[in-house]
């Protein structure tokens, strides 16, 4: 989208494009979920400077309202599939609803 300045120079409007860049990044940084069983489920976390001792604590409690035990926690350096170099350690969940 562009509009005329009163100089008559052409302003392309930056909130939009701002809008969307913090939107993608946003997405790139929450849990992806994976149901495994009937009450089990896997937390592949974002990337973050150290490794997390606990799940991400709304996701775990959005799936398990009761409660939830921790089953398996893997750590990975770079990226989950292992290929790409990006800072961060990622850690994976699985978790069994109570």
């Amino acid at each position: 989208m562009t509009a005329a300045c009163p100089g008559g120079s052409v302003a392309i409007h930056v909130r939009p494009l701002l809008l969307v860049a913090l939107l993608a990044v946003g997405g790139c940084t929450e849990a992806a979920v994976s149901r495994i069983g009937d009450r089990t489920f896997r937390i592949d976390g974002p990337g973050l400077p150290s490794e997390s001792t606990t799940p991400n604590r709304r996701v775990a409690e959005r799936l398990c309202p009761n409660g939830y035990r921790v089953l398996d926690r893997i750590v990975r350096r770079n990226t989950p599939d292992g290929i790409r170099d990006e800072l961060g350690m990622f850690t994976d969940w699985t978790i069994r609803c109570l």
